[in-house]
């Protein structure tokens, strides 16, 4: 299968610039961008934007003529929405749609049961099963995005103040990746297209942990941080009762409870099987990296 088109819905948010960014600097694919029409997102000069009517059936057909992958990246009120955007492709002849996937090991069903949202994703590569005779399927599971992550705390470290939440003795392995990663990744996947056709990609940048995270930060900073320590168990267990009441401010906390929890052991997806070595991917320095966030290196 040759793909030489792609569009990307939703380039916006925590993920969007990264991965449009790894596509235009790092791939030969002929790259298009989808927005809403009423839209206020801008993105780097030169790119071919496409604003269309995503309650519009046909405007979303017309966007995906001539395209031969749609990258979903919409965002969580969206998740469960994706099965238009997947009828408009197969109405235009898409070859390969890649749902917003990425994050957990939804397709674990533990993972679902503690974190109710992720029944949209299962469910939309569910149908995307049962369209195969249709249009073919790539879903990308990555880990917490590991950059982003340590960047904005939820990683649970605050490089501004040093400290850092450590739950279950920051023990539990857990897979991650970076941002620019997951751009290759997506790339690497559309290159093999045949390979990756109706499979779930699991990749990470690193298996570790927030122990070995931590002690690379103090090595890197030349300072002890100041640690609180928190329980997973009880952790999730406050999540999930703040969930059940409709605080999905809670979403979060299920998020970190279950990528950090040692009783759960839903961080660590490696038995799945990695595809960084079949699909080519760099290795990464978790080092460097740390040092990178720690220094604001964009």
């Amino acid at each position: 299968m040759s793909i030489k088109n792609v569009i990307i819905i939703g380039a916006g948010g925590n993920l969007g610039p990264a991965i449009l960014n790894a596509f235009l600097k790092e791939s030969s694919f002929n790259t298009t961008v989808l927005s809403r029409k009423d839209s206020k997102s801008t993105f780097p000069s030169g790119v071919k934007v496409i604003n269309a009517d995503y309650d519009s059936a046909s405007s979303l057909r017309d966007a995906f003529q001539g395209q031969d992958a749609v990258i979903s990246l919409v965002g969580s009120g969206a998740l469960g929405d994706q099965n238009k955007l997947i009828d408009a492709s197969i109405a235009a002849g898409v070859k390969r749609f890649i749902p917003s996937e990425f994050g957990s090991n939804v397709p674990n069903k533990r993972a679902r049961e503690i974190v109710p949202i992720f029944a949209a994703k299962y469910e939309t590569v569910n149908y995307l099963k049962s369209k195969e005779s249709e249009i073919s399927w790539t879903s990308v599971i990555t880990g917490p995005f590991f950059d982003w992550g340590l960047k904005t705390g939820f990683l649970g470290f605050n490089a501004s103040n040093k400290s850092v939440e450590i739950y279950d003795e920051g023990k539990a392995v857990f897979s991650t990746t970076n941002l620019h990663q997951i751009g290759l990744t997506l790339i690497k996947a559309l290159e093999k297209a045949d390979a990756s056709k109706n499979q779930y990609v699991y990749v990470s940048s690193f298996q570790t942990t927030q122990q070995e995270v931590l002690a690379v930060a103090e090595k890197i900073t030349g300072s002890k941080w100041t640690v609180t320590k928190v329980d997973a168990t009880q952790y999730l267990k406050e999540g999930r009762e703040r969930f059940a009441k409709g605080d999905y401010s809670s979403i979060p906390i299920l998020l970190r409870g279950i990528t950090f929890s040692v009783e759960e052991k839903l961080g660590d997806f490696s038995s799945e099987g990695l595809w960084n070595d079949k699909l080519g991917l760099p290795k990464e320095s978790l080092e460097d990296t740390i040092k990178d966030v720690l220094s604001g290196k964009p």
